[in-house]
């Protein structure tokens, strides 16, 4: 981006000062501001207003301020009413200036990977850009949107939720022309109660969808296949055929093309399916798409696969999880040739007044893996699976760690296996152990 304070004034029918500023960048991270930022002050947990002259000494050129703060004259600003409003109608109005097509994705799992291979697929014919990390909720998709470069063809944004009304306004920013629904899980059923709420939640992305758009949702949902939308609704993931799996990669034949991801699952070849049928939306050739998915860059902690210092291959899955999530990974892992399999299983969060029965039904699942060690960490996973899983495993097969415990799991894991061994990390975010991967790769 490009603009004058002054035209961001305009932009959003606010006042300025010392407008003839020019802003290259946002930032709302005082600590990350770069020179030539819009520092926006967003009012959360902390009041982005206390980080101004932080901002501005660390290169911001202008600021992005509400008119309940008094702001010192000499210093170049935007006021308005509300700052996370005035953000994202500036990201609106830059989709608008670049009018890219859109793909918009959200699921209760999968929406990172699909976001990646989406982009992958897209990249192949387009100049595609990309939600950033996770930038996925009120505040990251403008800054998606405000990042996008000035040549983008094509914008593959991934939109989350965890409180109904959210999607619709993310949706209605983005005004997609595809949007996918990757699956129905039990993520956030603390706050939705049912599977039923969830899906119906998830189907707001249609509200923004454009009226000539397409729904991509999975052929085997019920909860959304026989939902009523307005839009053109396709489904994903069937006709597949000769499906292989081998430690590194899922190999699979769709409309007389060969596929190789280097993902383990058939859930991702879910996600994959997703991705190609946007991109014959988009009439991307499926010889291009077999190409870019063999290799594409993939956000870190998704189902990512790497190896300690001593060969023992780790697969870290440690972003978020659901009893659906972890019944999906451990059937992949229990295909994965190895002599030896170890899983490492830390609380599910945000499950509510289910997690008791949430986390004792993974019992049967991770019996079935036919895994040679259990390591479990957190309250819930202490409380609700151990027991149970007591009555299959001995003491030297089935530990439990508190979350405040990792130094522990770290040391017991650095020894556990040999080369060639398989160690699956599974977990919600809150759990962090993507710290323990850190130290188990170093």
């Amino acid at each position: 981006m490009n603009y004058s304070v002054k035209k961001i004034g305009q932009i959003l029918n606010a006042t300025t000062q010392i407008d003839s500023k020019i802003v290259t960048g946002v930032s709302f991270d005082s600590r990350k501001v770069k020179s030539g930022d819009l520092f926006v002050a967003l009012v959360a947990e902390n009041d982005g207003h206390d980080y101004v002259q932080q901002a501005l000494t660390k290169g911001a050129t202008a600021v992005l301020v509400d008119d309940r703060h008094q702001i010192d004259s000499k210093i170049p600003a935007i006021i308005v009413s509300d700052t996370l409003l005035a953000l994202q109608q500036l990201g609106e109005y830059r989709r608008h200036q670049i009018n890219p097509k859109v793909v918009a994705i959200t699921g209760s799992n999968g929406k990172t990977t699909t976001k990646d291979m989406t982009s992958a697929i897209m990249g192949s014919q387009y100049k595609t850009f990309k939600t950033p990390e996770n930038f996925n909720n009120e505040i990251g998709v403008p800054l998606t949107l405000l990042t996008m470069p000035d040549d983008t063809e094509v914008l593959v944004v991934e939109l989350g939720m965890d409180r109904p009304g959210q999607l619709t306004t993310l949706s209605e920013l983005v005004k997609p022309d595809i949007a996918i629904i990757t699956m129905i899980g039990e993520a956030h059923i603390e706050f939705f109660k049912t599977r039923e709420n969830i899906a119906r939640a998830k189907l707001e992305i249609t509200k923004g969808l454009k009226s000539q758009g397409t729904l991509l949702i999975p052929y085997d949902e019920p909860l959304l296949t026989n939902a009523q939308v307005k839009q053109n609704v396709q489904t994903f993931g069937q006709d597949i055929t000769d499906i292989n799996s081998s430690s590194s990669k899922t190999i699979f034949t769709y409309q007389n093309t060969r596929f190789a991801i280097p993902l383990l699952g058939r859930y991702n070849i879910m996600n994959a399916l997703a991705a190609i049928s946007a991109g014959i939306l988009l009439h991307i050739e499926l010889k291009n798409a077999a190409e870019a998915l063999q290799h594409f860059d993939l956000t870190k902690n998704r189902t990512e696969q790497l190896t300690t210092s001593h060969g023992v291959n780790l697969i870290s899955d440690v972003y978020n999880s659901n009893p659906t999530a972890v019944a999906a990974v451990l059937a992949t892992l229990k295909i994965i040739p190895a002599t030896h399999k170890y899983v490492v299983l830390g609380d599910m969060l945000e499950l509510g007044e289910q997690a008791a029965s949430l986390h004792a039904c993974l019992a049967e699942t991770v019996i079935d893996a036919n895994v040679d060690g259990v390591y479990l960490v957190g309250p819930l996973m202490n409380k609700y699976l151990y027991p149970i899983l007591q009555r299959r495993f001995d003491s030297a097969h089935l530990h439990q760690y508190e979350t405040d415990q990792l130094a522990e799991l770290i040391k017991d894991l650095q020894t556990l296996g040999e080369n060639g061994d398989v160690i699956l990390l599974k977990a919600s975010h809150g759990i962090h152990l993507e710290n323990v991967v850190n130290a188990l790769v170093k």
